[in-house]
């Protein structure tokens, strides 16, 4: 089942609506959507070594979009689509030490987010519900997000054909690390909230 998910994704990086299914994946990412950019950036880049810096470029700007999305539901819709949100993830108790932390270290946060497998859904709505500054909020995250994808694609970029040979080689083993790496967020979340 692995590697006919991951012969698909290799499939549609070739695909010339690549590009949109990744700004796609990225923009919801960043307000809602439990599955990170980097599950379709990293193999459209090794599919297309040649392209990954655009790749890279479209999860940036889709991603920062798709935050300012998510800073809109925490900022309007707090109430209604964000508390649905934050009890999907179990968040609720722990949600208003979080947003307190936002008066002293708001722009921290949102670049620590963005850089790292956090959710970083959950940043985009605290921001807007913390009243983050918005030029302070969009100015973290393009560096975060740009920060975060062009770090992938110079890897892939540089290291994609023995990348490549190693993940079609150890596929179960680096879906598992993955997986361990994507739930690790969501319980820090949980626990570090």
């Amino acid at each position: 089942m692995i590697r006919k998910l991951y012969d698909w994704i290799m499939d549609l990086a070739a695909h010339r609506h690549a590009g949109w299914a990744l700004a796609i994946v990225a923009f919801l990412e960043s307000s809602f959507f439990p599955l990170p950019p980097d599950a379709l950036l990293i193999p459209m880049g090794l599919a297309n070594r040649a392209r990954v810096f655009r790749y890279a470029f479209i999860a940036t700007v889709a991603s920062v979009i798709g935050g300012l999305f998510g800073y809109l539901i925490g900022w309007l819709l707090f109430d209604t689509v964000g508390q649905a949100i934050l009890s999907f993830y179990g968040l609720e108790r722990k949600f208003s030490t979080f947003v307190s932390w936002y008066h002293e270290h708001g722009a921290l946060i949102v670049l620590f987010a963005g850089l790292t497998p956090f959710p970083y859904k959950v940043i985009t709505i605290a921001s807007g519900v913390a009243g983050l500054d918005l030029a302070v909020f969009t100015i973290a995250s393009v560096v975060a997000r740009a920060g975060r994808f062009c770090l992938v694609a110079a890897l892939l970029f540089w290291f994609g054909p023995a990348a490549r040979r190693i993940l079609e080689k150890h596929l179960g083993w680096i879906t598992l690390a993955a997986g361990i790496l994507l739930v690790g967020g969501f319980v820090a979340v949980k626990y570090l909230m």
